[in-house]
């Protein structure tokens, strides 16, 4: 008799079976439609009404108070993440994706110290976790408290030497770690064609660390064609915002031939989502007339390894030289740790150990085909030795080759 009764009430109103078994009954399966809207249809309005509904049903399931919190900020609703949020850690103080939301909501609206507050008390209840470590880096450097930014960062990257957004950080805070670098180098370049005489290049350089960015001055010492000459450079790196930085260069020298007599440099650099990075710029050489080089680059860190790809062009008589040049690193230990090599073709007017090269009317048309490695590495952490060594095969006139081998070494201290 009961199957009866199901099976007229059935006939007589099937549609309300049907609709009754398409809404979620459960705070759980309101939460998984809520983030299927959110992730898969980018409905974040349907998806605050599913979550607001599952809270009514679970008012102390946190998981979802937090995505309801996310789900504000990404609406641009600070103010009312920020009650779903503050509800959810006054109710467990221990959750640590509340404690990552509540961070990053102050920290991407430039309140790093009381984004830090949040960090350091999800860290209480979760030491080791690689978010709230990640993050107490970036807050840390945005505050310029680089030294604890440093170790913040280190500590991911023993937890997970892989870690591709930690790599790139650590790559950008390194140099901030001390307010003082001086660093010492030396090049030997030997010809089979083109020069009789090697070459020697030195320079010495010391780097300060301000409130808009490093600055450092250089002395370089070359000794070309048996002629001493010396160049005074001057570089900077600003930083203009969390996401762009800028390089500006500027150089003159007394020994024309030896050096550029004047040369000059200018990029803006923008840190981008993935752990990418992108440049646009130029450079300025002037000989016995100006030479204006435009360059651009895009830089990926993949966990171990750092890759760069470069571009230079160069105008000249209604002819565009190209040049290009990949990198890659390979990261065996901290920021400061690596191993490098290098492929490229044409010169780079960032070298000063072949620019010199540029100043010949028909160097444009000539061709060049380069390889280098070097190894890198800190010791006793605030030191640093370095040694390179590379072989470019130039065309130094028309179908004439020659080879060059070009041995370096450095050191820099932290100070």
């Amino acid at each position: 008799m009961r199957y009866k009764l199901l099976f007229i009430i059935l006939l007589l109103n099937p549609l309300n079976l049907i609709f009754a078994q398409s809404i979620p009954s459960s705070s759980d399966e309101l939460f998984q439609q809520a983030r299927k809207m959110a992730f898969d249809n980018k409905n974040y309005a349907d998806a605050i009404a599913l979550s607001q509904q599952a809270l009514s049903k679970s008012p102390d399931y946190t998981d979802i108070r937090v995505f309801l919190g996310r789900l504000y900020i990404w609406s641009n609703h600070v103010d009312s993440a920020r009650v779903q949020l503050d509800e959810a850690l006054n109710r467990h103080p221990d959750n640590e994706d509340g404690a990552v939301a509540y961070a990053s909501l102050e920290y991407w609206n430039d309140h790093s110290a009381k984004a830090l507050l949040f960090v350091q008390q999800g860290l209480r209840y979760h030491p080791a976790s690689i978010d709230l470590l990640l993050l107490k880096a970036k807050v840390l450097n945005d505050l310029k408290r680089f030294h604890e930014a440093n170790l913040a960062i280190n500590t991911v990257l023993t937890i997970n030497p892989k870690n591709t957004e930690a790599r790139a950080l650590a790559a950008r805070i390194k140099d901030k770690t001390s307010k003082n670098k001086f660093s010492v180098n030396y090049d030997f370049i030997n010809f089979d064609k083109q020069f009789s005489n090697p070459w020697h290049l030195a320079s010495i350089d010391y780097s300060r660390q301000t409130t808009i960015g490093s600055i450092t001055g250089r002395i370089n010492y070359a000794n070309r064609f048996k002629t001493n000459g010396a160049q005074f450079e001057v570089d900077a790196y600003p930083h203009l915002s969390k996401i762009f930085y800028a390089y500006v260069s500027g150089g003159y020298s007394a020994n024309v031939g030896i050096f550029p007599k004047y040369r000059a440099g200018f990029s803006l650099y923008a840190n981008l989502p993935a752990s990418f990075e992108g440049e646009a710029g130029f450079r300025y050489l002037s000989f016995s007339g100006p030479t204006w080089i435009y360059t651009a680059s895009v830089s990926k860190y993949y966990k171990n390894y750092w890759f760069n790809f470069r571009s230079f062009l160069t105008p000249n008589n209604n002819s565009v030289s190209q040049s290009f040049l990949l990198n890659a690193r390979y990261y065996y230990s901290g920021a400061d740790d690596y191993l490098s090599f290098s492929i490229g073709t044409g010169i780079s007017p960032d070298d000063p150990r072949n620019n010199i090269l540029l100043n010949s009317d028909n160097a444009y048309k000539l061709r060049s085909n380069n390889i280098a490695v070097g190894y890198r590495h800190a010791f006793k952490t605030l030191n640093v030795i370095f040694i390179n060594l590379s072989w470019i095969n130039q065309e130094y006139k028309q179908q004439t080759r020659g080879n060059q081998i070009d041995a370096g070494i450095g050191y820099i201290r932290h100070f």
